[in-house]
């Protein structure tokens, strides 16, 4: 169960890795094209936004000063 865990942890990692900025940028468009409301697709997208303010608020706060 722990070897479970631990592979679902990494992929979810390596998935949101690769797809914050693509999703983020992308479905203002769609949902502005006629896309349907969609309450999983916004929360979605809120919980990318959020990964990318923590980016940047990482970067901010790692930087050499």
């Amino acid at each position: 169960m722990k070897r479970i865990l631990r592979e679902l942890y990494g992929s979810t990692i390596l998935f949101f890795y690769f797809f914050k900025w693509p999703y983020f940028l992308v479905f203002p468009y769609l949902y502005n094209s006629g896309l349907n409301n969609n309450y999983m697709l916004n929360i979605l997208w809120f919980f990318t936004a959020g990964l990318i303010l923590k980016d940047f608020y990482t970067m901010y706060k790692n930087r050499d000063l």
